[in-house]
């Protein structure tokens, strides 16, 4: 017969204890490896907890990265909403998706905060890396696909890098107060010859 009034063995359940917990071993996981070796396994395991339970939580590897910096915006799930729909004009979604993002003060400042400490701190600036690698850069080259695709995806990334740094980080003007349909009129057809070799055009309904 099991006995009642003794503490529960075995791995811990959902509880907000049990999500900080998680969260602490992530976060010094993720600024000691980076974030390509750390598996969401190795984390519960640390935590003494089912990865499952992280699933939960979190969603996934890159909910759980953002959850770690406190993003109440996470850029690969913002990307991730932008990809469906015409090729011709991902530049546009992604960009609006991207402004919209950056443009919210409040929903801002976290990643204000990333990027700027990221600047000064190699260790988050390789989870940093890992993240725009992993789960931004290699999601657009899968999305586009074709030949160099890799390549293409690179440079998308980096333009849209510098409108981050010279709109939000630097303030330089007259980007940085630009009505973002005006910024997304002038970007867009730049990225969208970058992104696609023969850039395809927008379907006609």
């Amino acid at each position: 017969m099991n006995k009642s009034g003794g503490a529960p063995r075995g791995r811990r359940r959902g509880s907000p204890d049990t999500r900080e917990a998680i969260l602490g071993v992530a976060r010094r996981r993720f600024l000691a490896d980076g974030y390509g070796p750390v598996t969401l396994r190795s984390i519960a395991a640390e935590a003494g907890v089912d990865a499952a339970l992280i699933s939960y939580f979190f969603g996934s590897k890159k909910g759980l990265f953002g959850a770690v910096l406190g993003l109440a915006v996470n850029p690969p799930e913002v990307l991730a909403g932008a990809l469906p729909g015409d090729p011709a004009t991902l530049p546009e979604r992604v960009l609006r998706a991207m402004l919209t993002a950056w443009d919210d003060p409040e929903r801002a400042a976290p990643l204000l905060f990333m990027v700027r400490a990221a600047v000064q701190e190699p260790e988050l600036a390789r989870l940093v890396r890992g993240i725009l690698e992993q789960e931004m850069i290699t999601r657009i080259a899968e999305h586009v696909g074709g030949p160099g695709a890799g390549a293409r995806a690179g440079a998308f990334g980096a333009q849209l890098a510098g409108v981050i740094f010279a709109r939000y980080i630097l303030a330089v003007e007259p980007v940085a107060s630009m009505p973002a349909d005006e910024l997304i009129e002038h970007l867009a057809p730049g990225l969208r010859a970058v992104l696609y070799r023969r850039a395809p055009r927008p379907h006609v309904r």
